[in-house]
């Protein structure tokens, strides 16, 4: 069993569906936990969830690059219609990764700036707040076109148009 475990982490398809749920649900998690923690006016709490907030958008970066370790192996096993799904997910996610890197630079300005300046601590929170909302909205859609390469049973739409052959790099 941990022969197969390891050799499953030597996948980058495998390591990016392991870790996929992490920027979305994670996120959701933590952004939940800022908002109670700023509802109870805890900066205990919000400095909690600011680093949940942060892990969790960080996590996009490994998610993205073994996304597209994958891509060719992923593109074998698939058909014509996953193929498409395959490149919409792609370009959704090279389009939308920014949006998880300014959330984690975000919120680590959201954890070390009130340090100094402790007036900043609720504009950067409220910001945090309202960025997180746009990540998981981004994560949503991302991870929507994710779903449909290999599962036909997600497939309630016709799959996006075809590429031409030199996008696919």
């Amino acid at each position: 069993m941990i022969d197969s475990i390891l050799r499953g982490l030597r996948q980058p398809e495998y390591v990016h569906v392991l870790l996929n749920p992490v920027p979305v649900y994670g996120l959701l998690i933590a952004w939940i936990g800022l908002i109670i923690a700023v509802v109870l006016k805890s900066r205990r709490a919000q400095l909690v969830t600011l680093v949940l907030v942060l892990l969790s958008s960080l996590s996009a970066w490994p998610v993205y690059e073994f996304g597209q370790q994958a891509y060719d192996r992923v593109l074998s096993m698939t058909d014509e219609d996953g193929e498409r799904w395959l490149d919409e997910h792609q370009d959704r996610g090279e389009d939308l990764i920014w949006i998880f890197y300014a959330l984690a630079v975000l919120s680590a300005a959201a954890i070390a700036v009130p340090i100094k300046w402790p007036k900043s601590s609720v504009p950067l929170v409220i910001a945090v707040i309202l960025l997180g909302i746009a990540a998981l909205g981004s994560g949503g859609y991302i991870a929507y076109a994710g779903g449909r390469i290999r599962h036909r049973e997600f497939r309630n739409e016709p799959a996006p148009p075809k590429r031409p052959e030199h996008e696919h790099d």
